[in-house]
């Protein structure tokens, strides 16, 4: 196979994008990126990212970018993830995500970088292939930031489709409920 196909094979299935790592472990080289670049196969998106560029569109091009420029380990937060699943009505002017390693690199307007929050860090998992903060989490994470009856709104939505299960369905209520400060809001972190 050649070099150009195996990427291309690897990148639409990562949302047309492919890392440099991700060629390595598969057997091409990097400056085989760089031709394939050159020759507008690929285009370079950032230090080591780079897109398919006939690549179908997705709702989630962006959230998949922001992970890869954040790094390794990186993973959606708070109202990025309501976004994911149209929840609460957000349209977060940018994209939150939190990276365990320190980011060097600068990110577009629309990207907002975090270190991890201080205390238990928060239960993660994959929604369509992207690392992020589990639904419950992600809804009582944006306390102060959004209304309390979209985010219990959010909570019912969340129990409808599936993505919070009844006991953390239930715990929300009771969250929701209750008055209080916003736990790890962003100016914390």
């Amino acid at each position: 196979m050649k070099y150009r196909d195996l990427v291309r094979e690897i990148a639409l299935g990562e949302y047309g994008f492919i890392t440099t790592k991700q060629a390595l472990d598969v057997g091409v080289p990097a400056v085989e990126l760089r031709k394939l670049a050159g020759r507008g196969a690929l285009i370079n998106v950032a230090y080591g990212i780079y897109r398919v560029p006939d690549a179908p569109a997705s709702p989630f091009d962006q959230f998949a970018e922001a992970l890869l420029r954040a790094g390794e380990g990186a993973y959606l937060r708070g109202d990025s993830v309501l976004a994911l699943f149209g929840l609460a009505d957000v349209n977060p002017p940018k994209i939150r995500v939190v990276a365990p390693k320190r980011t060097r690199a600068k990110m577009p307007a629309y990207i907002e970088v975090r270190a991890p929050p201080l205390g238990q860090p928060p239960s993660l998992t994959r929604y369509e292939g992207l690392l992020a903060m589990r639904v419950a989490d992600a809804i009582l994470d944006c306390r102060g930031r959004i209304e309390p009856s979209r985010l219990r709104e959010a909570a019912r939505d969340a129990r409808k489709e599936g993505l919070v299960t009844r006991v953390e369905h239930s715990k929300l209520q009771r969250e929701l409920r209750r008055a209080g400060p916003n736990s790890a809001a962003w100016s914390a972190s």
